[in-house]
């Protein structure tokens, strides 16, 4: 800073740092509504949301862990059914968890798998139609 000589150049520097000041406080008060608004639950649901449907990897990700909690709830269902057996429930439990981790770690292997017997399905069609 300068230095100031008079009574007019320090009321000068006064008015210029108490608008600096003056502005500097306008910008920290809408930093701070801005950051208080983002901090309200409906925003931050709202951003999550967003956040979630704008990327990919973790649409597919999400996908594939209800893929697999279906999968392994199914599967748990078709073997133990309505048993009262301790045993059976025990088991179906174990292989709930055994399916729902198959499916969740290798999501990309069955979507492979499942292309491949979609094919396999549509061909085995194709050719009894061409026959006929």
């Amino acid at each position: 800073m300068e230095n100031i000589s008079c009574a007019a150049e320090l009321k000068i520097a006064i008015q210029k740092l108490e608008f600096q000041h003056s502005l500097q406080g306008k910008l920290l008060q809408e930093d701070f509504f801005i950051a208080y608004d983002s901090l309200k639950p409906v925003n931050l649901i709202k951003n999550t949301l967003s956040e979630i449907t704008s990327s990919p990897y973790l649409i597919d990700n999400m996908l594939a862990a209800v893929t697999g909690m279906i999968s392994g709830y199914v599967s748990k269902k078709i073997t133990v059914g309505v048993s009262h057996s301790l045993f059976r429930k025990i088991m179906g439990s174990v292989l709930q968890f055994g399916v729902t981790n198959l499916v969740v770690q290798n999501p990309d292997t069955l979507k492979t798998i499942g292309n491949w017997i979609i094919q396999q399905l549509f061909h085995r069609n194709e050719d009894k139609t061409e026959k006929v």
